[in-house]
């Protein structure tokens, strides 16, 4: 959702293509990082020669091109032709397609919300308990991933319908290393030692944060990423998922202590980058250019992994800009390693055993491989070799993801759009511009109640 909201909406533009097996971008069997024999294993069980596959996924532009890079071994190991699509309004479109009765053998999205929807109307097919296994067993955190890929279908019943791949991490704080080592600061590995840095900076004079919540019509998201991270941090899982569907109440004290945790760093004028009134005003692609001024206006700037598009040009993440995870509690041990983010999820349209090869063909590593060797595309597949990884900072990612105990979709995304996109964000404007967190809560209540 945000990320629509941010690429903005533009006119209905499909885009097709087919791969080949000529398209190969690493050569099977020459780079030994890469995991071929998954890939060879993968090619004697699928003879698919003379069928087409038919993909609709969000991926344009850059992220196509390197996903038809990914099904192009798929295309090598089973003959079958694979034509993909997307469209700049790719929610509504898959929403037509299969209700009209023509929908793709495979649908990649990126709105669990959507995905329940269809779902619930009979549109999607049950990717089985073998696949429900098989996320136990080879993805990080697999109890997560199987909850978000579960989904209640058109008879009331649970099943797992989906399968999670390429995902994005929202958990980390961004800082430049060359300051932190002029002024002697250090990496916090908990949220106390987090707390304590923040102090320290601003008792030497300096801004500890910059934070940023503008966004056009979509301002105050930034805000419910912190939100939803410190409910990780403080709450279990299970409150978390309860909290996302209103079986508690926003006005519940887990709710109110996480904005209050959120109130801690950002409503302490000696703590933000232009006081505390700044928050709320200040467009979150322009927030994050006080960690880069001279002398720094600010140290510590959190925000997702797509951060460094809006960096100074030439910046280099890794050296110029580092990132470090969002830290739990160590009074709070019991909860793990939260991972807080985002990803997409592959589904059964219609059903076809080229559809259900390609889910088999996700489950191989070297359909993980490809892509990380690139760039932009996280895993939390245990399977997968690390440093294979295109860059430090994709390996760094990646190795958060792995290191996860729990990981949960973001939030307001998962609430509906009212909510998540409506009296969430302007309840976040409100609470930064000095509402107290029991009224902010109230409020939002109240409009969820209006939907129910």
């Amino acid at each position: 959702m945000k990320r629509s909201l941010l690429i903005g909406v533009a006119a209905l533009a499909l885009l097709a293509g087919a791969a080949s097996a000529a398209d190969l971008k690493f050569k099977p069997g020459e780079d030994s990082k890469f995991n071929w024999g998954s890939f060879e294993e993968f090619k004697k069980g699928h003879d698919l020669k003379g069928q087409t596959l038919t993909i609709f996924g969000p991926w344009r532009g850059e992220d196509e091109a390197l996903f038809k890079s990914v099904f192009a071994y798929f295309v090598e190991a089973t003959g079958v032709e694979v034509k993909y699509s997307s469209s700049e309004n790719y929610e509504q479109q898959i929403v037509i397609d299969t209700q009209a009765g023509s929908p793709p053998d495979v649908a990649i999205l990126p709105q669990p919300g959507l995905i329940a929807d269809l779902a619930a109307k009979g549109l999607l097919t049950p990717l089985g308990d073998e696949t429900k296994q098989w996320l136990l067993d080879n993805y990080a955190a697999g109890q997560s991933w199987v909850d978000l890929s579960t989904y209640s279908g058109k008879d009331g019943a649970a099943a797992l319908y989906a399968f999670p791949y390429k995902i994005d991490v929202k958990s980390l704080v961004w800082y430049v290393p060359e300051n932190f080592e002029d002024a002697g600061y250090e990496v916090p590995k908990t949220m106390e030692e987090l707390k304590a840095l923040t102090e320290k900076i601003a008792a030497d004079g300096e801004k500890p944060w910059c934070i940023g919540l503008g966004s056009g019509g979509a301002t105050g998201w930034p805000a419910t990423d912190w939100v939803e991270d410190l409910m990780l941090r403080t709450q279990s899982p299970e409150v978390y998922d309860k909290w996302t569907k209103n079986e508690i109440p926003f006005t519940d004290p887990a709710v109110t202590g996480a904005l209050d945790e959120f109130g801690w760093f950002a409503r302490n004028d000696k703590f933000v980058d232009g006081g505390a009134a700044a928050v709320a005003s200040t467009d979150f692609r322009d927030s994050p250019k006080g960690l880069f001024a001279s002398p720094p206006k600010c140290y510590l700037h959190h925000q997702a992994s797509f951060i460094p598009s809006f960096f100074p040009e030439g910046t280099v993440v890794g050296e110029d800009a580092d990132f470090f995870y969002m830290p739990p509690y160590e009074s709070k041990k019991e909860l793990g390693n939260p991972v807080l983010g985002a990803g997409t999820l592959a589904m059964i349209t219609k059903d076809t055993p080229a559809a259900r090869a390609f889910i088999e063909f996700l489950k191989t590593p070297i359909a993980h491989e490809v892509w990380m060797a690139q760039t932009s595309f996280l895993t939390p597949y245990k399977s997968v070799n690390v440093e294979v990884y295109g860059n430090p900072p994709l390996k760094k990612q990646g190795e958060i993801l792995l290191n996860a105990t729990t990981f949960r979709f973001d939030g307001s995304d998962l609430m509906p759009g009212k909510i998540g996109a409506g009296a969430l964000w302007t309840g976040m404007v409100d609470y930064v511009g000095g509402k107290s967190s029991a009224d902010v809560a109230a409020d939002v209540q109240k409009a969820w109640d209006a939907i129910k």
